[in-house]
């Protein structure tokens, strides 16, 4: 049973299944047949669009305007492009289509996709070529209506040029005779434009319009910018060139070297430029020559910045230049007063490569700046050495002067702290056999039965390194480190001397104060004397540290407290 229900369940999902796919196959070609008909149609469409493009209507204007055999040539050639298209483009079209529905009804859909691309390209072809057409033709038609708009708004901006021409020609100078005669150039065009449009004669009045409109375009030009140009060329930059000529001849006098400027050679230049520009205009071409005339001007207005450049860097350069002859000279003899000592310095000092290479080379220097300073100090009042040139190489020697005070300080620095250290050296020495001193006097000062072996070591280890920091400071030349180091030595075996002696000392008192302080308790405990007697045989045999340590250990048999009391009365 559980089988057969196995089985006809599996049979029902393929039945099941089969329906469905049966379905959706019949739907998908449902759909593609829709859409492959869509298409057709719209092709369909598309044919009969350009077959209604209004050509017939557009030519029909045409035919009554007609007055001459070449505008009738046109009109007949226009006919027979479009019973072309008619004919031949739009029936192969329509016979494409024919053909799409036989593969559509085949449902050849193969040869029908390629049949379709193929359709499409006829059409974009057959409608462009109709679209063409028609511009041709509407070119004609809208011609007068556009023409004349085009005219009327070109007529208002001439009254308007002219205007402002008659309103203010008294600034037009010398330009107001080819004005006047290119006003009537456009009015003798105007009249062209009349004659063409009564003659039909479209052609020639496409050119006659251009004509008229880059005329008028340029006669804008003419007013707005003729009399600015005039001004310039005139008045403004002739009196620029005045003032110039009188500021550089008053600066000559007070000695400023303006050769570099070039102002004779640059002067003629630009009244060459100015003559040739006002020459331009009374052709009414004024092409560049408003830009040449604001370069000129902008040249002129730089030269009175190059002239209070010169003046302000004359008076930084003479600053400049005293701090730098006062700080040559003390850098100088500073220089010269180290280098003569160099030979008793090295005699004096272990110095290394390095500090005898940087003041070698300070002193090279400082030669180099010297001789570049003389150089520039001989090119003042030279024409060909402006003082902005001047200003900027004193600067030059000021940095390059500064970098070498800064090696040489470093030089001096290193030999300063060599004579630095030999006198630290010295006082430390002082010190440290003061230091001595005071271990030996207190060593004496408390009466020890006997000074323990250690300390002897210690003082002789001391008493050398004292003798070895003394030799290092009679040698010829010292040499620092070694010095530093002996010193640093000698005082590191003088504190521990001192620290040995303070030690010794203290554990011998605090030893000597337990075995008093314990003699209380001998009489009437034996183990107390029993100990006491051997702190006291340590004691002499000069072992402080084991007395102190068996005092302690005997007498807290009897009195726990014994350490901190004894602490108590020692720091008291």
């Amino acid at each position: 049973m559980h089988e057969d229900g196995s089985v006809l369940f599996i049979a029902t999902f393929v039945i099941v299944f089969l329906i469905v796919l049966f379905i959706v196959i019949h739907i998908i070609k449902k759909k593609r047949n829709a859409k492959y008909r869509t298409i057709i149609d719209n092709l369909e469409r598309e044919k009969n669009l350009i077959a209604s493009t209004p050509v017939p209507s557009e030519l029909s204007k045409i035919e009554p305007i007609i007055k001459n055999e070449k505008m009738e040539e046109k009109f007949h050639h226009w006919q027979e492009r479009f019973e072309n298209i008619k004919k031949v483009s739009l029936a192969k079209i329509d016979d494409m289509i024919v053909d799409l529905d036989i593969y559509f009804d085949k449902k050849d859909y193969k040869n029908c996709r390629f049949r379709i691309a193929k359709t499409e390209i006829e059409i974009y072809k057959a409608r462009e070529k109709a679209n063409h057409l028609l511009e041709e033709i509407k070119e004609i038609t809208l011609s007068e209506e556009k023409y004349r708009s085009i005219v009327t708004k070109l007529k208002t901006k001439y009254r308007s040029e002219n205007k402002e021409y008659q309103k203010h020609k008294d600034l037009y100078d010398d330009v107001q005779e080819a004005i006047e005669l290119q006003l009537e150039n456009i009015e003798k065009r105007f009249l062209d434009f009349e004659k063409a449009m009564d003659a039909n004669e479209y052609n020639e009045v496409v050119h006659i319009v251009k004509a008229l409109d880059t005329m008028i375009d340029h006669m804008g030009i003419i007013v707005a910018e003729a009399p600015d140009v005039l001004l310039m060329a005139k008045q403004l930059i002739p009196k620029r060139i005045r003032e110039v000529e009188m500021t550089a001849k008053e600066m000559e006098t007070l000695n400023y070297p303006l050769e570099y400027l070039n102002l004779p050679y640059n002067i003629e230049e630009a009244n060459h430029n100015i003559n040739t520009i006002l020459d331009k205009v009374k052709v009414l071409n004024l092409e560049d020559c408003m830009f040449e005339l604001k370069t000129i001007l902008d040249y002129l207005d730089s030269l009175f910045v190059d002239f209070e450049k010169e003046r302000l860097s004359r008076k930084v350069y003479e600053e400049i230049d005293k701090d730098f002859a006062k700080k040559l000279e003390k850098t100088n003899q500073l220089v010269h007063d180290v280098y003569d000592q160099l030979d008793d310095i090295k005699n004096a000092y272990d110095l290394n490569d390095e500090d005898l290479t940087i003041i070698k080379e300070v002193n090279k220097t400082l030669v180099v700046i010297n001789d570049d300073y003389k150089n520039l100090k001989n090119k003042e009042g030279s024409e060909a050495s402006p003082y902005s040139i001047m200003h900027k190489e004193i600067e030059e020697l000021t940095i390059r002067l500064k970098q070498m005070e800064e090696n040489f300080d470093i030089a001096l620095k290193s030999l300063g702290n060599m004579y630095d250290d030999e006198q630290r050296a010295r006082e430390q020495l002082l010190e440290i056999e003061s230091f001595l001193k005071q271990c030996k006097v207190r060593i004496r000062s408390y009466k020890l039965p006997i000074i323990t072996d250690n300390y002897f070591v210690q003082l002789a280890e001391a008493n050398e390194a004292i003798l070895e920091v003394i030799k290092e400071l009679e040698k010829k030349p010292i040499v620092i480190h070694t010095l530093n180091t002996r010193v640093d030595t000698a005082r590191d075996l003088v504190l521990k001397l001192y620290n040995t002696t303070n030690e010794m000392i203290k554990t011998a008192q605090m030893a000597e104060m337990a075995i008093v302080y314990g003699n209380r308790y001998r009489f009437s405990y034996t183990e107390v004397d029993a100990g006491l007697l051997q702190a006291e045989r340590e004691f002499f045999k000069g072992n402080y540290k084991k007395s102190l340590d068996t005092s302690i250990k005997t007498t807290k048999l009897v009195d726990e407290n014994i350490y901190r009391k004894l602490l108590a009365v020692y720091d008291d």
